[in-house]
């Protein structure tokens, strides 16, 4: 046993059984959908930096989830389009365990920021009179910095959880990227404590933040719906109704993904699921925020009519 765990150095990701035409297909697609998230959210994170009508705390956390939608893209999908070209091109051991790690940190990070982003709202809209005192800089610094900390020391606790498991074969994964339950599968273990820190972790970070949002959202529907002037609430409606978006997007595809019966999502139903969640929640978010918000647009046209004017002199 002891002989044939050292020799499990690398692992190989199986990713889609499709045929080289369609992987062909696919990596032409998800080239175009990565270059595109990177194109988006670096605008955004851009656009937030260069204007100063944008230095509120509102778009200093979306700029913070701009940055982890970039990391979260930058951390999957490279090796998925490697895969899409050379199914046996295997990714090492350290490699491996890398990704999974921080896989877990960028998907921890934006759910904690997409509560943080839910709490400002409930502030700057049910007590505006207060929202400069609540939302300081001290504050909106610190938010910020707890959710990105946080988010790395429970992905570390998966990490160290998973590190003492040994792998001893097979070595495929079943999937297009090192993803923390296809890896599991692959211990010569028993990993029920593995399983029961996930689902710890998921009703902590999972359904403890989503019920928070939920009353969030709630009690800022029940002010917007008190507001007399027609372009305040319309105004609210608009900013509320782009979070809700992006939240419904993010929390709905986790819980199908690690808290619903597995029976009920065959293994290829599941890589699905994990494409909508690697390669497109990070693409439509800068499009949710962007179209559906006036601020960010006149910041986008700012910008762009300040270096046609730049040339021009």
């Amino acid at each position: 046993m002891e002989e044939n765990q050292t020799m499990v150095t690398e692992f190989i990701l199986l990713g889609f059984c499709l045929g080289p035409r369609i992987h062909l297909v696919l990596f032409l697609l998800f080239s175009l959908f990565y270059t595109f998230t990177l194109l988006a959210n670096g605008t955004i994170l851009g656009i937030i930096c260069l204007d100063s009508r944008l230095h509120t705390p509102m778009y200093f956390f979306l700029s913070h989830l701009a940055l982890v939608d970039m990391a979260y893209a930058c951390n999957t999908v490279p090796q998925t389009l490697v895969n899409l070209l050379d199914e046996k091109k295997p990714i090492s051991f350290a490699g491996c365990m890398t990704q999974t790690f921080l896989f877990l940190a960028f998907a921890h990070a934006e759910c904690l920021l997409l509560v943080v982003m839910s709490y400002d709202r409930y502030v700057a809209i049910c007590h505006p009179l207060h929202y400069t005192v609540i939302m300081n800089w001290r504050v909106c610094s610190i938010l910020a910095a707890s959710s990105w900390i946080f988010s790395f020391l429970l992905a570390l606790v998966h990490f160290v959880l998973i590190l003492r498991l040994p792998f001893c074969g097979p070595h495929e994964i079943k999937h297009f990227f090192c993803e923390i339950l296809s890896v599991l599968k692959l211990a010569c273990a028993d990993t029920t404590l593995n399983q029961v820190v996930i689902f710890a972790a998921c009703v902590f970070i999972l359904v403890g933040p989503l019920c928070f949002v939920l009353v969030s959202y709630t009690r800022i529907l029940m002010t917007i719906l008190k507001i007399q002037s027609r372009d305040g609430r319309r105004k609210a409606f608009s900013t509320c109704s782009s979070h809700l978006c992006v939240v419904g997007l993010f929390f709905g595809s986790a819980i199908v993904m690690y808290m619903a019966p597995k029976s009920q999502h065959p293994e290829e139903q599941q890589k699905i699921l994990f494409l909508f969640y690697s390669f497109f929640n990070p693409m439509l978010n800068p499009l949710i925020y962007s179209l559906r918000n006036a601020e960010v647009k006149g910041a986008l046209r700012r910008a762009l009519c300040k270096e046609t004017h730049s040339q021009l002199v």
